[in-house]
């Protein structure tokens, strides 16, 4: 598939430069997840995730929905490749809220990228933390970005992604920098959206970055505003009809009024 760049920018509001340069890397890591939600809707809604190329694009560009990382950085990938930028999809466990002594399964895709020397990490795909520019690979020092501090530390031959909130350092990923070709992301994306133990099966999740250091993340119930400054404002939507104003009105996302989301019992409205 040929990728129709003018209808990916229109949908993130993007229209910067269009080379190969970091000045583009860290404008296109900000504009698309601050207009592309992450999201795994589809999932407790039944629905198959496809990782075709033109399926993740109609989903993600035409139907301005948004996706998890399979969807997000395959799309921003294949952005980047026809820009030029010498690109390539990396697999990684998601250790976010998860101790060092469990070992979570390698079911995340960042993307690395190769500019001038210096190898870079960008990920639109890990929910409410997804990257706002683009950090250094090989650098174990405190990285600033429009949002959280990050840095990447390495550990004998794993890497951790890591954020900073207040003093504490936190892992959100780990890594070996080993490739994640088509076949592996089916694979996981296959169990990470039909097994029962998977948590897009288990919780409602979406997250989405806005300016100025704000993000918006739902986790079941709970809607939380983080502000730069670190307050955070969190309610419990109580109702099917808040979650789906929620949904419209935050993240961009338009449901039917009688749209359900998971079985009864669900921890969400339902």
């Amino acid at each position: 598939m040929s990728l129709d760049l003018d209808a990916y920018f229109a949908r993130i509001g993007y229209a910067g430069p269009r080379t190969p340069a970091i000045v583009t890397l860290h404008a296109l890591a900000a504009a698309h997840v601050q207009s592309i939600p992450f999201e795994n809707l589809d999932v407790l809604l039944g629905r198959t995730i496809e990782l075709d190329p033109a399926a993740i694009f109609q989903k993600l560009v035409r139907d301005r929905r948004g996706g998890y990382c399979f969807e997000q950085n395959s799309l921003l990938l294949d952005a980047l490749l026809a820009l030029g930028f010498r690109a390539a999809p990396l697999s990684a466990r998601v250790r976010w809220q998860r101790p060092r002594d469990f070992t979570p399964p390698r079911t995340h895709l960042f993307i690395r990228v190769e500019l001038d020397g210096v190898s870079w990490f960008v990920d639109a795909g890990v929910g409410g933390l997804s990257l706002t520019c683009a950090i250094r690979l090989h650098h174990d020092g405190e990285q600033l970005t429009p949002h959280e501090p990050r840095r990447i530390l390495r550990e004998g031959a794993r890497y951790f992604h890591q954020v900073r909130f207040d003093t504490e350092w936190l892992d959100v990923c780990e890594f070996t920098l080993e490739e994640m070709p088509p076949i592996d992301r089916e694979l996981a994306n296959w169990w990470t959206s039909t097994n029962p133990n998977s948590k897009f099966r288990q919780n409602l999740i979406l997250g989405r970055a806005a300016p100025h250091g704000v993000r918006h993340t739902l986790m079941n119930r709970e809607f939380t505003t983080r502000h730069a400054d670190g307050r955070a404002e969190k309610r419990d939507l109580a109702t099917a009809t808040e979650l789906l104003a929620v949904l419209a009105d935050t993240f961009g996302l338009h449901f039917p009024a009688d749209t359900r989301f998971g079985p009864p019992g669900s921890p969400w409205p339902v």
